[in-house]
């Protein structure tokens, strides 16, 4: 017999999404706690015309959350991992002087 540990994030009396790490499962339930905060927002736009189109937006707006801050202004945009530093520049020869 096998244990296997899964971990459920539940709304509402509803099973969303099961998780084998505990990590992942408190990332997609902060997922859902951000779209529960967009979803009025959303619904106030004129833009929005159906619950599900709000919906869908505010998940994706979610899961993109790390875009917008950077688009907001709120987060700057991560680095570029530094490429390999370049190799040292040969030392410049110096011709003996004449004179």
């Amino acid at each position: 017999m096998a244990v296997i540990t899964q971990y459920v994030v539940v709304r509402d009396g509803e099973q969303k999404m099961t998780f084998t790490s505990k990590q992942e499962a408190d990332a997609y339930d902060k997922m859902l706690d951000m779209v529960d905060e967009l979803l009025p927002l959303l619904e106030r736009s004129e833009l929005v015309s159906s619950e599900k189109q709000a919906e869908d937006l505010a998940f994706f707006l979610a899961r993109e959350r790390e875009s917008v801050l950077v688009a907001l202004g709120a987060k700057k945009p991560p680095k570029a991992k530094a490429a390999a530093k370049p190799a040292a520049k040969p030392a410049a020869k110096t011709e003996p002087s004449e004179g």
